[in-house]
């Protein structure tokens, strides 16, 4: 097993998706979607919804990459050959072999295609299998639906929710908290996510 190394770029990939770190020249990638699809952003803590969102969005990912706390990737979609959009580690801890997944988003073409449980497949066996990791966590707005339902279909498990949470966009916010462990991925839920992916392969 290794340890995550911040300063190192990482390029996780498969037949569908390829991520690889995010830079300040991928700005111009994902300012469409900051422009043209504001309602990308109706659960995020923070809105990316415009220009000057989308800056401050790329200053704080990459303070958290400097802070060692989080690595945030660009997600590009072989299929279509266009950028869809981020995802990234955070809460990091090489100590208790922990992190998240999250900050995650596409743009709306990109929905009710398999491109996130192929990004999420490349992220857990990163994080079980070349990290050694022991848990990866998931958070959401307890109102987002969607994003809920989608964790539950990579094989997330829920634990609770943390009511009033966070101030969101919204008001306070309740967070549903869900979660996979090193034994889970190993003994199911990796190869349900791999049979899921495989079947999108042969489409």
């Amino acid at each position: 097993m290794e340890k995550l190394d911040f300063n190192k770029n990482y390029t996780l990939e498969n037949y569908r998706v390829l991520l690889r770190p995010l830079e300040q020249g991928d700005f111009e990638h994902l300012l469409p979607f900051a422009i043209k699809e504001p309602k990308l952003w109706t659960y995020s803590l923070k809105s990316a919804g415009s220009r000057e969102d989308l800056e401050r969005y790329f200053t704080a990912a990459f303070e958290m990459r400097a802070r060692k706390t989080a690595y945030p990737f660009i997600v590009f979609d072989k299929h279509t050959a266009e950028y869809a959009g981020c995802t990234r580690f955070y809460d990091f801890s090489q100590e208790h072999l922990h992190a998240d997944i999250g900050y995650t988003w596409y743009g709306k073409k990109f929905w009710g295609t398999k491109l996130n449980k192929n990004c999420k497949f490349l992220l857990l066996q990163f994080a079980f299998e070349r990290l050694g990791l022991k848990r990866v966590g998931f958070r959401a707005d307890q109102d987002n639906k969607r994003s809920i339902a989608a964790m539950k279909s990579i094989g997330c498990t829920v634990e609770g929710v943390m009511r009033s949470h966070f101030e969101g966009q919204r008001g306070r916010r309740n967070s549903i908290v869900l979660s996979i462990l090193n034994h889970e991925w190993d003994f199911e839920v990796r190869d349900s996510l791999a049979s899921k992916i495989a079947v999108d392969q042969l489409v």
